[in-house]
């Protein structure tokens, strides 16, 4: 581990002074082969995590997204100038590296989220250090091996492996300047605390309970088939999973039709063609996530669709949970106020809108949230009252492309800049201001000349 932060901050010191275009043309190579090797990626990350090829294919692409957005790094990194702030005098600022950057990553995404960070801290001019979750590495060493392909100098990035004693190191480590992680509360809280202790700049993306708001007034296939969709893709594993859902008034009565949609999901490993989810990553996860289940029904819940017991044929001993319905479920119930993880939906029911939104505002954390609604009014009302980082209008999983930032809040987030786009660009620089005088008296002039095309490089 010493090595591979010894080998970011002797790279950094050439890397850091590379020319911007000549880091660009990397990002435009990276960006290119990624897309020609998806298909690759995708199959390393079905082996290990055990999504759908078609989801893993995803995860591939929003990452690749960010790599895209990396290419208009020479505006992005774009500073200020203020000419003639003073006789004869003029102020710029710059946006400049901070140094050795690090990352930790979670299971769930083994491509996407190691690209939200190492592209877009080489490409501002940092070194970097990646630690990915050691249940599925396999995508980020594919990955980096790609970036070496693409002529990135060695020790641009280093990946180093392990658990508690790699987050700590990273914590610790007096040459990283800044780290990312996204990952669990417990793991996020830590790494935010002891790495700010140790003077490092830290963006914690952590836990969620996305609910999902269903009106009256809603296309009602629309509705279903996206809170389906977003409560049980990837085996419920994502932090941007809609794992609860709230019906208003008279949408209640939608739930039987909501329950058969969920019925009809192929649950299968995910290589097999067809799968619509697959396991759960590990049987410490699934016997979690049986256990929230349970919780719920001994809280008073009404189970409508029971998924704990599936059988995959020829995975007998796959950790598989089907697709599970929960109704009749209160915010007090420890299946409401935990995050599952699993493919788990909490059903809530209201009478008015105003009591969703208190009931969204009154949980802790703040991912993401969305509506589904026909009426413009009511759109307006829920975006501007509820306390959420990320809203949908009739879309389930609102992640904000690249061009945007992932903006998660409240217990959901730690930190003061967030992940892609401009708040990532911030997060991985720093703003050197220089305010400078030259005399017009000065001047002196040079008597050489060439009529060469001039070439910057």
């Amino acid at each position: 581990m010493e090595a591979a932060v010894s080998a970011a901050k002797q790279a950094f010191a050439s890397w850091s002074q590379t020319s911007i275009l000549s880091r660009q043309q990397i990002m435009f190579k990276f960006q290119n082969i990624i897309r020609s090797n998806m298909r690759r990626l995708a199959e390393s990350i079905t082996s290990e995590q055990g999504k759908t090829l078609a989801d893993a294919e995803g995860d591939v692409l929003r990452g690749l997204q960010v790599v895209e957005h990396c290419c208009g790094i020479t505006s992005l990194q774009l500073g200020e100038t203020l000419p003639g702030i003073a006789k004869e005098m003029d102020t710029i600022s710059m946006k400049v590296p901070l140094g050795v950057c690090a990352g930790i990553t979670p299971f769930n995404f083994p491509a996407m989220i190691p690209l939200w960070m190492f592209p877009l801290a080489i490409v501002c001019g940092n070194t970097f250090v990646l630690k990915p979750s050691e249940r599925d590495p396999g995508a980020t060493m594919l990955l980096v091996e790609m970036l070496r392909d693409c002529g990135c100098p060695e020790g641009v990035v280093n990946v180093i492996h392990g658990q508690h004693n790699s987050v700590n190191f990273i914590c610790d480590h007096p040459d990283v300047k800044a780290i990312s992680f996204v990952g669990s509360d417990t793991a996020g809280k830590h790494i935010y605390e002891r790495g700010s202790k140790n003077g490092k700049r830290v963006q914690s993306n952590m836990g969620a309970k996305n609910h999902g708001v269903v009106m009256p007034d809603a296309n009602k296939e629309h509705a279903l088939n996206q809170l389906v969709g977003a409560a049980f893709g990837a085996a419920g594993q994502r932090c941007m999973a809609l794992s609860t859902a709230i019906f208003v008034g008279e949408s209640k009565h939608w739930i039987d039709d909501l329950v058969e949609k969920a019925k009809s999901l192929n649950v299968n490993a995910g290589h097999e063609p067809g799968a619509d989810l697959g396991p759960v990553i590990s049987p410490a996860a699934k016997n979690r996530v049986v256990d929230l289940i349970q919780s719920g029904v001994d809280e008073g819940a009404e189970i409508r669709l029971d998924g704990r017991n599936i059988r995959v044929a020829g995975y007998e001993k796959g950790n598989f949970v089907g697709p599970t319905i929960l109704t009749k479920v209160k915010p007090n119930m420890k299946c409401y106020k935990e995050e599952i993880f699993g493919p788990v939906l909490v059903v809530l029911t209201t009478d008015t809108l105003d009591e969703a939104i208190d009931i969204i505002n009154a949980n802790p954390y703040g991912n993401g949230t969305a509506v589904f609604t026909s009426n413009g009014a009511t759109a307006r009302k829920f975006t501007h009252n509820v306390d959420v980082g990320q809203i949908g209008v009739n879309v389930p999983i609102p992640v904000p492309l690249p061009m945007f930032s992932f903006t998660g809040s409240r217990g959901s987030f730690l930190g003061d800049a967030n992940f892609y786009g401009k708040s990532g660009i911030s997060f991985y620089t720093q703003v050197k201001t220089v305010t400078q005088l030259w005399r017009e008296t000065d001047a002196s002039f040079s008597k050489g000349s060439t009529t060469a095309m001039p070439v910057m490089q």
